[in-house]
């Protein structure tokens, strides 16, 4: 455990987990309570206001341990990636379902009934996890209530090869701290791109780098599914030639040459390429 980062430790001087106490000081210690997201996408910030910038996001159905309920504002840590930082508590809800599916699609509805001309009550994005309860034909019935189409849905277990989640999102908006098709960064997009391999992802690009994969010699060919990483920025390959990231220069996803890449953002950006990691599949 690295406690001097603080983005994945939950600790402030007067209140911290109380499984760091005599690891960190703080005034007073608490245990959690694990709650469940139940926003279609709810930002994740690093201190309590809508004036402060994403830090990332959490998705419908994804666990969170909250520390601290104050004016509307949950302090949490995120149970997928140990993200900690505040969100609006209304986005939170002490049920916990058991998920068995996951959104395999951009973007789906949920529908009050089993018809998609019904208006819907709100959408899912990819990666959400639901617990479907029954099937009826072309939907899927969740849980806690509402019908999503059966075929937008796969089960927990289902792996796919993260590059083609990642083409999934080829256009959608560059947002910092973004990780959904309403917009994504960097990161965010190896992020949920491994989630959907079965693989768990840190969140940010100097976490992926340090803890992904492993380091691939200078003259080791690449190929699809290698991350290649700057200072602050990552992309996936799509094949030896073909680099697929989120991108502040485009202001969203693009498939785009390496090389062409690599010259643009070294002179541009973020310098030259600091390392190149091949993920075990």
């Amino acid at each position: 455990m690295n406690l001097s980062d603080a983005r994945r430790i939950p600790a402030r001087p007067d209140l911290a987990a109380a499984h760091l106490e005599g690891l960190v000081t703080a005034s007073e210690f608490v245990q959690g309570r694990r709650m469940r997201v139940v926003e279609e996408a709810v930002g994740l910030r690093a201190r309590p206001g809508s004036d402060c910038s994403l830090d990332t996001q959490a998705l419908f159905g994804e666990r969170v341990t909250v520390y601290e309920i104050h004016e509307g504002w949950a302090w949490v840590q995120l149970e997928a990636d140990s993200y900690v930082g505040y969100m609006p508590a209304v986005a939170l809800d002490e049920r916990l379902v058991a998920p068995t599916h996951r959104v395999g699609v951009p973007r789906t509805f949920v529908y009050p009934a089993r018809t998609m001309k019904a208006p819907v009550n709100g959408g899912l994005p990819f990666g959400a996890s639901v617990e479907v309860s029954a099937l009826h034909g072309d939907f899927a019935e969740l849980a806690e209530g509402g019908y999503v189409w059966r075929a937008h849905l796969q089960p927990l277990d289902h792996v796919v090869d993260p590059v083609s989640s990642a083409e999934l999102f080829l256009r959608v908006p560059y947002l910092w701290g973004g990780k959904s098709f309403l917009g994504l960064d960097c990161s965010g997009l190896v992020h949920i791109a491994l989630q959907s391999a079965g693989l768990a992802a840190p969140r940010d690009t100097d976490m992926q780098q340090a803890e992904l994969g492993e380091e691939l010699p200078a003259e080791a060919p690449l190929r699809r599914g290698d991350l290649v990483f700057w200072k602050g920025h990552v992309g996936l390959m799509q094949d030896a030639a073909t680099l697929l990231h989120a991108n502040g220069h485009h202001m969203q996803v693009v498939s785009e040459p390496f090389d062409e890449a690599c010259r643009r953002i070294a002179a541009k950006s973020y310098g030259a390429v600091t390392s190149r990691r091949r993920i075990g599949l």
